[in-house]
């Protein structure tokens, strides 16, 4: 079987409106469950900070929306940006936390393992959609604006989620955050800019 034919049926697979339907409700479970997880913090953290706060359901909550239209057979562009971006991010961020704090303990139990294999999955599917992405360069700004006004607020207003066995090394996790963003962000102007060159030839 050829890598061209294999990519075809994947993304016949993708673009199945029943696929579609399926994994929208399981990104709506999977955000139920993140915003959920997010409480005991958010019951610690002031008001003014809670949109910032639970970032990976966000990151989920945005890439539902962007289903939902496609769905109805639109595209809600700053959605799509917002979604690209922040799923990758948080996806990979959520997968490098847990295997940080693997090393420091040596165990993360079945949570932990449960989250590795979810946020890679976040992740993943962020990059399987990207033909699915109509944003425009405006909408990777406003994204990327988010984005980084997001990493200020955990890194210099002390919100980031609280991993208790890795708060030590928080100053080189923020560094880090700070550059996967801009990776992330990156991705997202890639995708515009290869998308323009096709479309204006």
């Amino acid at each position: 079987m050829s890598l061209t034919t294999l990519k075809d049926m994947l993304w016949l697979i993708l673009s199945n409106r029943s696929f579609l339907w399926i994994l929208l409700f399981v990104n709506i479970l999977g955000t139920v469950y993140g915003y959920d997880w997010y409480m005991w913090q958010l019951e610690i953290t002031k008001p003014i900070f809670w949109i910032f706060v639970p970032d990976s359901p966000t990151a989920s909550l945005f890439f539902c929306i962007a289903l939902f239209a496609w769905l109805i057979g639109k595209n809600f562009k700053l959605i799509e940006a917002l979604a690209l971006i922040t799923l990758v991010k948080y996806g990979v961020w959520a997968v490098v936390m847990n295997l940080l704090t693997l090393v420091e303990t040596g165990s993360i139990g079945w949570a932990g393992w449960m989250l590795v294999v979810s946020h890679s999955a976040m992740a993943l599917q962020a990059i399987l959609y990207i033909p699915f992405y109509r944003f425009q360069f405006k909408h990777v700004v406003i994204a990327a604006i988010w984005t980084l006004h997001n990493d200020v607020i955990d890194y210099v207003f002390g919100q980031m989620p609280i991993y208790h066995d890795l708060m030590r090394h928080m100053d080189r996790i923020g560094y880090f955050t700070f550059w996967l963003s801009i990776g992330c962000i990156s991705i997202a102007y890639y995708v515009w800019k290869k998308r323009t060159i096709l479309v204006n030839g």
